[in-house]
């Protein structure tokens, strides 16, 4: 065999490995009581939960918990996902900006001791644009 088939099969093997790898990593999106089963099951693989912030009748946010002075890397509150299952969700990170404009939230984590612990989230915020202001706007044209 020629040295550059051999250096071929090298970099072929290696980009095989890479992407075995990246694709281990890769998460599934799951509801809280699949997240529970898995749990309980002894995986603690990480998953995607897809809910909205638990929120009173007068749209304020219930059983969020954030004190910076005290603790800054410590973030709980209530998200209820989309079989409007609520569950108890702590982030040890500081709060994201815009938590509370969020529409919808996408939590990655898993389940430790009847809480589910996120390492990420992803906030979808509300459009900055309405329906009633689009069709303002383009009244006038």
């Amino acid at each position: 065999m020629k040295k550059s088939h051999i250096i071929g099969i090298i970099v072929i093997a290696m980009a095989i490995g890479i992407i075995m790898t990246t694709a281990g990593d890769a998460s599934t999106y799951v509801s809280f009581g699949e997240a529970i089963e898995l749990a309980e099951d002894g995986k603690s693989t990480k998953v995607h939960v897809v809910g909205r912030l638990k929120k009173d009748d007068k749209g304020h946010i219930v059983g969020m918990h954030y004190e910076p002075m005290k603790d800054p890397n410590y973030f709980a509150f209530t998200l209820v996902d989309t079989n409007r299952f609520e569950q108890r969700v702590v982030y040890f990170n500081p709060k994201p900006q815009d938590f509370e404009r969020s529409e919808q939230v996408v939590i990655t984590g898993n389940m430790q001791n009847d809480v589910f612990v996120a390492d990420k989230i992803l906030l979808k915020c509300p459009s900055k644009y309405t329906e009633n202001e689009i069709q303002t706007n383009t009244a006038g044209i």
